[in-house]
């Protein structure tokens, strides 16, 4: 009976240190396990983004040309599409055309007016000498009246003849005559003047109708030449052609999603984290990227920022919590994730791939 009671006992030994064994294996696991939680932080919400630039045309028309196909790369600058620019190019011509002939009468308005002020001028000095004369008729007349009142007094006391007495009284009247004439024409110089000075602010504002007449024929002219040069629609930034549409002959408008530029080197990741996942995430923070795409390739970025509300905020239709039917749900918050420089040399991420970003918490 003691040799029988040695081996259970023994079994019993051997089962109690291999439990004990068994539970350090899985207490030093679940420490290991609870730490590496609580410092990597991941969610398999979460996809890669980037800029999509949408090519549209700003103008109606005919496409005339298509120089890309699918998934090709292009530069920034390159040809993409061309429309018919002949309607366009017709209606450059006519603006310059309607240009160069109001420059023109510029011109004449510019001539115009210099003979105007010339005219003027002329007035004035008309005035200056119709005054003058004026002057002098008055000048005359005085002395003529002062002859004429000193020939009656000799004629009366019978110093003079007659005749001269006559002639002296017939200088009198002739030289009132004179200065009447005189300040007639003085009256018709300053009408004249002024007629002159009218036709001066009439030319100014012509001139200045015209000024205006041609910006807006420049501007014109300009809008012509723009809409000329929309017919051709270039690349806005290096990037690949995706959802193209359009093909030689098609009727566009302007707005018209004609294709895109889509940037690979400008991708980022998209993460939607749990709120209650983000108590440690912080921007610049490493993080450890899962491409579904590429099993065993892992990519390495840091924390960019973290969006300023959950998704469902900037939904559609975003939640009414004060309906009375609420029901707690855990909201997911978008963090954008920058890959470091040179993770992606050959742009072999693209847009919508599914990742597992972990960020790890220092």
């Amino acid at each position: 009976m003691e040799e029988t009671a040695r081996p259970r006992f023994g079994r019993k030994k051997a089962a109690v240190i291999l439990f004990v064994f068994l539970g350090i294996i899985f207490a030093v696991a679940a420490f290991f396990y609870i730490r590496y939680k609580n410092t990597h932080i991941s969610t398999d919400d979460a996809f890669i983004d980037g800029n999509v630039h949408t090519i549209a045309p700003k103008i109606y028309g005919t496409v005339k040309a298509v120089y890309v196909e699918d998934n090709q790369f292009v530069r920034k600058g390159a040809l993409l599409t061309e429309l018919d620019p002949i309607d366009y190019a017709t209606k450059t011509r006519q603006a310059s055309s309607a240009l160069g002939a109001q420059q023109g009468r510029l011109l004449e308005d510019d001539a115009r007016i210099v003979a105007a002020r010339k005219q003027l001028a002329e007035r004035k000095a008309n005035i200056d000498a119709q005054a003058a004369a004026v002057a002098l008729e008055e000048a005359n007349l005085r002395q003529a009246k002062k002859d004429a009142i000193r020939a009656k007094n000799l004629f009366a006391k019978e110093a003079i003849p007659r005749e001269r007495y006559e002639r002296l009284t017939t200088d009198f009247d002739v030289q009132t005559a004179k200065l009447q004439a005189a300040r007639q024409e003085l009256r018709r110089a300053r009408s004249a003047y002024a007629a002159q000075k009218a036709v001066l602010a009439e030319s100014l504002a012509a001139l200045v109708y015209q000024g205006s007449v041609i910006k807006q024929g420049k501007a014109s002219l300009d809008l012509a030449r723009l809409n000329e040069g929309y017919t051709k629609i270039h690349a806005p930034t290096d990037g690949y052609v995706t959802k193209k549409s359009v093909q030689v002959g098609n009727q566009v408008q302007p707005g018209q999603p004609l294709m895109a530029i889509v940037p690979l080197s400008e991708t980022w990741v998209t993460a939607n984290y749990k709120e209650t996942q983000l108590t440690k995430i912080r921007p610049g923070q490493d993080v450890d990227i899962d491409v579904d795409t590429f099993p065993g390739v892992t990519f390495h970025g840091k924390v960019d920022s973290i969006m300023a509300g959950t998704g469902a905020v900037f939904s559609l239709f975003p939640p009414e919590n004060a309906t009375g039917n609420y029901v707690k749900v855990v909201q997911r918050v978008p963090v954008k994730i920058v890959l470091n420089p040179g993770e992606d040399p050959n742009h072999i991420l693209r847009l919508g791939m599914s990742v597992q970003p972990t960020v790890i918490i220092k």
